[in-house]
């Protein structure tokens, strides 16, 4: 049985997503999704927040995070062609989720505390950012594009403000040509492994998906494979950027193994007509953490 009512990968303005949480709430209702988790990047300062916009809105609220790691695996070239890839991601981003975690974050302490570094690690990077941008001759202010992010701060924020100020026309040519993975702007933060960080949240009862795995240029037989290795509980094979037939190789080489899949749109805003939700996916192939728990609701 096919399903449209999960949507486990959305973002807000606690990290790069342009909406409030309540907003990116009501835009998961809208579109008909009744199982959610926000995802912000390295932070779970959103969750009270999401909590309570889920009650509002009658969304059951899984708690999430996307947690920036090392890469797992060198990329292929072959592969990346495959995908009409230029390069493959830097970091390789893990969705780490704790169902049990609904109604209040008591019990997770350890885990915030684990956390906290990543977060806190954002902010000289992005310092060492606009250093690096200043010496290409375009200085910008850190407090402009602190005040663009209302939590974690990152790339998005600074190029908002490169458009602002009139050195790149878009956000997407300020990625392209100066802070995109390996171009002279860019910084890389310290960063745990997927192995490390798959113990931090399986030590407080929660689960772990490999996102968009389609940004790695790994074939998918090693990329499942690895998950198997590093006791990865599930993979995103329903992620918004996937092609139908990615999705299903995906999922048809995860189910050999006994891997679960997750789904998500990755919504960060409704900027050219992106939308949360209409994420089909097969129902009794997502992570059993997650079936149960919607069970119980």
């Amino acid at each position: 049985m096919w399903t449209q009512k999960f949507d486990l990968h959305s973002h807000s303005v606690h990290s790069d997503g342009i909406h409030r949480v309540d907003e990116v709430a009501k835009m998961m209702k809208q579109s008909q999704v009744e199982f959610w988790s926000l995802t912000d990047h390295d932070t779970i300062s959103g969750w009270e927040e999401a909590r309570i916009a889920a009650k509002e809105n009658h969304l059951n609220f899984i708690p999430g995070v996307e947690i920036t790691c090392e890469p797992g695996l060198e990329a292929e070239v072959e592969e990346l062609n495959k995908m009409n890839r230029e390069r493959a991601s830097k970091s390789w981003h893990l969705l780490a989720y704790f169902p049990e975690f609904s109604d209040s974050n008591s019990g997770i302490e350890e885990f915030e505390k684990w956390l906290l570094p990543l977060q806190e690690s954002r902010l000289p990077r992005m310092k060492k950012m606009i250093e690096k941008l200043s010496e290409l001759g375009m200085p910008i202010d850190i407090e402009k594009v602190l005040d663009k992010a209302g939590g974690s701060v990152g790339r998005p924020h600074l190029a908002e403000v490169m458009v602002e100020m009139g050195y790149v026309e878009s956000k997407s040519k300020a990625f392209e040509v100066w802070i995109g993975d390996g171009l002279p702007a860019h910084y890389i933060q310290p960063k745990p492994s997927i192995s490390e960080a798959t113990k931090a949240v399986h030590s407080v009862g929660g689960f772990v998906s490999l996102a968009h795995p389609l940004y790695y240029g790994i074939p998918p037989s090693k990329l499942i494979d690895f998950c198997y290795a590093n006791k990865v509980d599930s993979i995103e094979a329903f992620h918004g950027s996937h092609p139908d037939s990615y999705r299903f190789e995906l999922w048809k080489l995860a189910n050999e193994k006994g891997i679960s899949i997750t789904c998500g749109s990755d919504f960060h805003g409704n900027t050219n007509d992106h939308t949360p939700g209409f994420m089909p996916a097969p129902k009794h192939h997502l992570n059993e953490q997650l079936l149960a728990s919607s069970q119980r609701i």
